[in-house]
């Protein structure tokens, strides 16, 4: 049985919980999510806590913004005139907004407040500067070719 290590390629079931229980994502109806640990293709805080487990384990963790989505940023939430915005977009609150910058980067938007005047924007990851549970089952740790 292989414990899990850095660069190994590890296969996971996981429940993702706010503080109060709100489940926010999940694995399961769906295929395991595989990543490879230390290649940041998850949370680091995910990444850390698969560390040392073997194929069967199964462990609840609880990981804090720092080691999740980071901390939120009020200046990344910002209320913009509707005269600014085009008058075809379908706004409403919980949607989403994709904005091209001049220099050509995407910003992505979650649509928090509406007012007949204003629309209130927000660049955070909708769980920048929450305190994350994950209930965590490890199903299989391949472990990295050397050659």
């Amino acid at each position: 049985m292989f414990i899990a290590e850095p660069g190994d390629t590890v296969k996971v079931n996981y429940t993702g919980r706010l503080v109060d229980g709100t489940i926010f994502d999940t694995s399961e109806g769906k295929p395991p999510l595989h990543f490879i640990i230390g290649k940041k293709e998850v949370i680091p805080g995910f990444d850390e806590a698969v560390i040392g487990m073997v194929s069967g384990e199964q462990k609840s963790i609880e990981i804090s913004c720092d080691k999740g989505y980071g901390p939120y940023h009020e200046k990344l939430a910002e209320e913009v005139s509707r005269d600014l915005l085009p008058d075809n977009l379908d706004l409403v609150v919980g949607g989403q907004l994709e904005v091209t910058r001049e220099d050509g980067a995407i910003m992505h938007f979650h649509i928090i407040e509406l007012s007949e005047t204003s629309v209130k924007l927000d660049a955070n990851h909708p769980l920048a500067g929450k305190e994350l549970r994950f209930d965590i089952e490890m199903l299989e740790v391949k472990k990295t070719q050397s050659g």
